[in-house]
């Protein structure tokens, strides 16, 4: 065992989180912790890391356990970068390095009696050095730079860095730390989808022991092999993957529920048995004492009896329900040769885009590559540079954003709410209930609302807006398992279209059947759920690398026919050479999409076809 919790307590302002847990975790376990958001697991991992202590009862770690957490973003002087924040990972290995480079300059000055001294040293040093993987040092760097996608921002000045890159900068640098235990609490906030999946593989690998606080299921069934569902103060703890997991935990619930109406039948036997002995007892001529025994012995058999306890098979999950608007036209969202960029960030390069009436679209891909511009070129809030991009008739619009943002932060959450639905108090009140909010819930300010909180609250209000369309950006972000279910049930009933971004994948093959690829200012829609899509567009990547392959041989290989005329070959060969070389440019020209390389091939084709001419004419003169 690296890790054993024997029976703890703790209470949160005066709320009991949990009481008498206990959990083993063994060394190289991959353990996802799952429950809905308020349960207490980041509360459990800050007892871990030894942030906080338990009330009750004791933590044991293996001696020399080294222990990595993510608990809150420090703060550096304006001079330290991305680059020098992850080398602190390595900060031993630095000084060994710099140790030896002192020594460097101190030998190349040395007479030879100080020589040999200095060189033991530096052997020393250097053995050290060695044993601890230094030279593999920035090789390991580079490949969480490239894997977590930091490279264009390392650079720049820690401070200076939005709060998700300094996260994922962090991130990094506690993966490099590799600690023993590994404590990582919602891991793929702030990641795209291949830094999600380049995470995954690196978990897997990971040699040490590894405990994960996620909502993203797709991420814990490829990463975890056990899971710890922290549900009502108590933790149970399942052999296997999410989706195993969600199939065992319904098992025990329906056996444990089946437990527990036998008994409850039982009990309800015998108290019927208890009261009508009593009722024999006292009607007998005279009273029976021996009925009223065997009463009290029955009544005794029952409070000793251990109860087993109703389980929670319905948990307090927010209702929700779409309703959807008359319908638009056929054409919902249309999109034609758009080009949109930032100063020299292209985003958008002649991209057409066409999303009908009950469609199902998600737009995917890297970080920064535009999704939600797209979302606010439709909606009119960001210009286009080139090209149409329009909503069809009679479309109304919901959004939800990831960036939820309220007018008036003061103002409480039943007021906000009353602002985009118009309703009374009492019945506002018992609508919010429905997305559990309850009692003193709805008077609390909106600036002290939780993530998941905002979203409930949108989600509320949006269930009672007029629209047949829906755009989601990110909508999962900060909702636990259950609310994200609760949402893809209701999105599945929704009679309307929907739009989203998104980069949870369990949710993407669940409910959309076409992605839209953004990549590099081209956007491709693949007829497949995210997955599908996934696969074609390797390919597509692997053809092009293919193509481009072929292009170099290809200028290589009619280069020299263009620049050098070789006159001592036949004008035969040289003309079929060339023939050949026309003929697969023309191919090229045929499938080329990109409009500056058509160019460039138009124009080379035009030259060999001039070359090509006046060998014929030579031919003919000679012939």
């Amino acid at each position: 065992m690296i890790c054993t919790i024997q029976e703890i307590s703790k209470m949160l302002g005066g709320n009991i989180i949990f009481e008498e847990l206990s959990l083993a975790i063994k060394t190289g376990d991959k353990l996802g912790v799952v429950g809905r958001n308020g349960s207490g697991k980041t509360t459990l991992f800050t007892l871990l890391a030894g942030i906080e202590t338990p009330d009750l009862g004791s933590i044991h770690f293996k001696k020399g356990t080294k222990i990595g957490y993510l608990a809150q973003i420090p703060s550096y002087s304006e001079t330290v970068t991305g680059h020098d924040v992850l080398l602190m990972a390595f900060e031993e290995l630095v000084n060994l390095q710099q140790k030896m480079t002192l020594l460097e300059e101190k030998m190349a000055l040395a007479n030879p009696g100080e020589l040999e001294r200095l060189l033991k040293q530096y052997g020393d040093i250097q053995e050290e050095f060695t044993l601890r993987d230094g030279y593999s040092m920035d090789s390991e760097l580079d490949k969480v730079v490239q894997g977590l996608q930091l490279t264009s921002f390392v650079g720049r000045s820690f401070t200076s860095l939005s709060g998700g890159e300094q996260t994922k900068i962090m991130l990094g640098k506690l993966l490099l730390t590799k600690p023993d235990l590994l404590l990582l609490d919602e891991p793929t906030n702030h990641l795209d989808l291949f830094a999600v999946e380049w995470l995954e593989q690196y978990l897997v690998d990971y040699e040490g022991t590894v405990v994960i606080i996620s909502h993203d299921r797709y991420f814990l069934d490829q990463v975890v092999t056990k899971v710890a569902d922290l549900e009502e103060g108590e933790l149970t703890l399942y052999h296997g993957n999410y989706s195993s997991f969600a199939i065992q935990k319904e098992e025990r619930l329906m056996r444990e529920f089946q437990e527990f109406e036998e008994q409850q039948k039982k009990i309800k036997k015998m108290k019927e048995a208890i009261k009508r002995l009593r009722l024999w007892a006292n009607e007998a001529v005279p009273p029976n004492p021996g009925l009223h025994r065997r009463a009290r012995n029955m009544e005794r058999a029952l409070e000793r009896m251990e109860k087993v306890r109703k389980p929670l098979v319905d948990p307090k999950k927010m209702t929700l329900a779409f309703d959807a608007a008359p319908r638009s036209g056929k054409e919902v969202v249309v999109m034609e040769n758009v080009s949109k960029s930032f100063g020299d960030n292209l985003l958008l390069r002649n991209a057409n885009f066409n999303v009908y009436w009950k469609d199902r679209v998600a737009v995917v891909g890297r970080n920064g590559t535009g999704k939600s511009t797209i979302l606010k070129l439709l909606r009119g809030e960001v210009a286009v540079d080139e090209g149409i991009a329009r909503l069809g008739s009679n479309v109304r619009v919901g959004f939800l954003s990831q960036h939820f943002e309220i007018s008036n932060p003061k103002a409480r959450l039943i007021d906000a709410f009353r602002e985009e639905v118009s309703m009374f108090e009492g019945e506002a009140r018992h609508v919010l209930a429905r997305f559990m909010f309850y009692g003193p819930d709805v008077f609390k300010r909106v600036s002290d609302l939780s993530g998941g909180e905002r979203m409930r609250l949108r989600l509320a209000q949006l269930m009672y807006q007029d629209v047949n369309l829906l755009m989601l950006d990110e909508p999962t972000n900060h909702l636990d398992i259950d609310s994200r279910e609760v949402l893809e049930e209701a999105l599945e009933d929704f009679q309307g279209t929907i739009l989203a971004v998104s980069h949870d994948r369990y949710f993407l093959n669940k409910l959309f059947p076409r992605t839209a690829w953004l990549d590099r200012g081209e956007l491709t829609t693949f007829e497949g759920p995210y997955e599908w899509a996934r696969g074609k567009w390797d390919e597509l990547q692997a053809r092009h690398q293919v193509e481009e392959v072929k292009s170099v041989k290809l200028v290589e290989k009619v280069k020299p026919l263009r620049v050098k005329e070789i006159l001592s070959r036949p004008i035969e060969v040289e003309m079929a050479d060339l023939e050949t070389a026309i003929l697969e440019i023309t191919n090229r020209i045929e499938k080329e999409e990109d409009w500056e390389d058509y160019e460039q091939l138009v124009c080379e084709k035009g030259e060999l076809d001039e070359r090509l001419e006046g060998l014929l004419e030579q031919w003919l003169e000679s012939s």
